[in-house]
């Protein structure tokens, strides 16, 4: 191992792995410090980011680093592909993690009544959390969204507060957002009103 760069080896190992690991965990299954491979994987960021027409990128997920499809080719894989989860349900958790906390009612008014099937599936995939409040559910975004998009953040304000970003730098509405996410739906998506910005404002005041 001597021969080979640290980053060479790191890109191997999580590579090889295909999920989330930590420094610590890296750095006691390589036996090298936590600074050593902390410098190392940023140095390896930096170069996955300067390689031309890359399919991955290397993304740091609240410490832990994981290696992902960039998310702009996500709808040029077929759905097989996809981590399991397939295109149709990328609108929903897209405005989840856009609006959250989100009550499973406004996401039924933005995409009507198959908003209840892909509650269920999102959350089975893990990519959601979704808690009883009252008459509707609370939902949320997880570690595995996180991964699965390429946010640097895990806990949902972070997360929303960076979808926003991304979408802005877009130039799109979450509507907006949503529906090019699964252009093969062709959908129509409601945007958020006034009153449900409004109970989303409620529902995080009452945590």
């Amino acid at each position: 191992m001597s021969d080979v760069h640290l980053p060479t080896v790191l890109e191997a190992i999580l590579f090889g792995a295909g999920r989330s690991m930590s420094v610590e965990e890296l750095a006691e299954l390589l036996e090298k410090s936590q600074a050593e491979v902390q410098s190392a994987l940023q140095d390896l960021q930096a170069t996955i980011r300067r390689r031309r027409d890359s399919a991955l990128q290397l993304s740091d997920v609240a410490g832990r680093w994981i290696f992902e499809v960039r998310p702009s080719l996500s709808p040029h894989l077929p759905e097989s592909f996809r981590a399991d989860i397939p295109q149709r349900l990328l609108p929903a958790a897209a405005l989840i993690a856009y609006h959250q906390p989100m009550a499973q009612s406004q996401l039924v008014d933005m995409l009507g009544q198959r908003a209840y099937d892909h509650v269920r599936d999102l959350a089975r995939t893990g990519l959601i959390d979704r808690r009883r409040d009252g008459l509707t559910r609370r939902l949320t975004t997880t570690r595995r969204f996180a991964e699965y998009f390429g946010c640097p953040e895990v806990e949902y304000r972070k997360v929303r507060t960076w979808f926003r970003e991304e979408a802005a730098k877009m130039g799109l509405t979450s509507a907006q957002l949503a529906a090019s996410l699964a252009p093969d739906e062709q959908l129509t998506i409601s945007e958020f009103s006034d009153e449900e910005v409004a109970e989303s404002e409620t529902l995080e005041a009452e945590e």
